[in-house]
């Protein structure tokens, strides 16, 4: 090829690169105003191309319209079981078993006896206590019959009868270190596991059984602070045991903490659940599903956003085809759309590619004809 060629061919790649710069290069676009091919466009440094301004036409944008989303609407938090009533039941003194009358897993009732210790002492006492009193009850009814003849003095048939006083606290004495050595059940419910035999010597700090009132069960589970002020005693929850996932479970708020936890800045929530069909068991771990009307807010294709010094904003396009400048405040963002707080409607168009040639009450072209 000859050395003209050469020449030719190179100033034509040349003058195409240089075309291409000016058109698709955002630092172009000051060049094509120089030139008066464009006139000077307003706009943020966002992701779109530019439109096509030779000669001061109407920029061609690409719109997508705004849309709705609710947020903080619903709280699901992992919850711990507990049974409504739940006690270790220790003896009230030592001694050595004598008598198991309760087994682990048994129903009781209130009152029911589950074990008796040795007692031999505490009768000869009692029997001790009784036949003082006796005494003491037949020398004051000895001494009022001769106070009536005029045979002894006041003060001593008050003697009388302030050890017959003493006598009765002696019995009473007596008859409840007798029935400390008999172990009842506080309240009903079911019995865990018994560890006791019959001549085992058990001190107060050892426990017999645990019992637990699981009629009922208590869940307990931590609200994120910004879910405060939506909770209240009383508000219906739905649960879900974590090992039984297609049980729903019905239960209500019977609880709240009075203060934000400081670590986790969490609040303590209790809620009771039905366990009458006894499905449940103390410890178990639990879902917890909350609805709320939450907060609504519009969205916008995440293109649509762009940014100066005062903060982020979009393009809204006008009925008749205006470009104007909303300032918008980001609320959440999400992969396929942000929300904002600003004032636009479902429904309003937003550009999303051209945005670096729109300008503020300029006229743009849609893309899709419009």
């Amino acid at each position: 090829m000859s050395f003209w060629k050469q020449s030719a061919l190179t100033l034509a790649l040349i003058a195409l690169a240089g075309g291409g710069w000016l058109v698709w290069h955002p630092a172009g676009e000051s060049t094509r105003v120089q030139l008066g091919l464009a006139e000077a466009s307003e706009g943020g440094g966002g992701g779109g191309r530019p439109g096509f301004g030779f000669g001061g036409g109407a920029t061609l944008v690409v719109t997508d319209t705004v849309g709705e989303a609710v947020i903080n609407d619903h709280l699901t938090a992992i919850g711990d079981g507990a049974a409504l009533r739940s006690v270790s039941i220790n003896p009230e003194v030592g001694g050595r078993i004598a008598e198991v009358l309760k087994g682990s897993g048994d129903r009781v009732a209130a009152g029911d006896v589950i074990a008796r210790m040795d007692s031999s002492s505490e009768r000869i006492a009692l029997d001790r206590a009784r036949l003082a009193l006796r005494d003491a009850e037949n020398r004051v009814e000895r001494l009022t019959r001769m106070q009536q003849g005029n045979s002894i003095a006041q003060v001593e048939r008050s003697d009388a009868e302030s050890a017959l006083e003493g006598a009765r606290l002696q019995v009473r004495e007596a008859e409840l270190a007798l029935d400390r050595r008999t172990i009842r059940a506080p309240f009903a419910g079911v019995l865990g596991i018994v560890s006791l035999e019959p001549g085992t010597l058990v001190g107060t700090q050892n426990e017999v059984a645990r019992l637990d009132d699981r009629s009922d069960l208590l869940v307990e589970f931590r609200v994120p602070e910004r879910f405060v002020g939506a909770i209240s005693v009383g508000r219906d929850i739905t649960v879900t045991p974590v090992s039984n996932p297609g049980a729903s479970l019905a239960g209500s708020i019977t609880a709240i903490d009075s203060r934000l936890e400081p670590d986790s800045r969490t609040l303590r929530v209790q809620a009771l659940v039905d366990n009458e069909a006894d499905q449940l068991r103390p410890g178990m771990s639990f879902v917890l599903d909350m609805r709320f009307p939450g907060d609504t807010f519009p969205t916008v294709n995440p293109l649509a956003v762009q940014w100066r010094s005062e903060g982020s904003y979009v393009w809204r396009i006008n009925s008749d085809n205006s470009a104007e400048r909303v300032n918008v405040r980001i609320i959440q963002r999400n992969s396929d759309a942000v929300l904002v707080d600003a004032p636009l409607q479902p429904g309003d168009a937003v550009v999303t590619e051209g945005v670096q040639s729109v300008r503020s009450g300029a006229t743009v072209r849609l893309a899709d004809g419009g």
